[in-house]
């Protein structure tokens, strides 16, 4: 990205912002205006990303690129139930191995 769209970049953000204030200032803090506010803080985010020069690698149509060292096949056969043994159900309050 050249000096010209990175600068163009900035102030087309620092425009949102100021909207997304203006918009605060109109309709509070309702959800939509939070979420306007967040969306306009990512780009800024982003952009500086692109700005450093890490920007992620893509592989076509702006995927990612894939690091297959890091990929861990699963298994579609069922796990073994003694995996489980120790687990608790969270939000049941456990599995003790006894019932109240």
């Amino acid at each position: 990205m050249s000096a010209t769209e990175m600068n163009e970049l900035r102030s087309t953000i620092s425009r949102l912002k100021q909207c997304v204030g203006d918009l605060r200032s109109r309709y509070g803090e309702v959800p939509a205006v939070h979420r306007l506010a967040n969306d306009v803080e990512r780009l800024g985010i982003d952009a500086a990303e692109l700005d450093d020069g890490s920007p992620v690698p893509s592989q076509g149509r702006g995927a990612p690129a894939i690091d297959r060292s890091e990929v861990v096949p699963v298994p579609d056969t069922p796990y073994d139930p003694a995996l489980w043994d120790d687990a608790d159900d969270e939000g049941v309050g456990g599995y003790h191995g006894h019932r109240h």
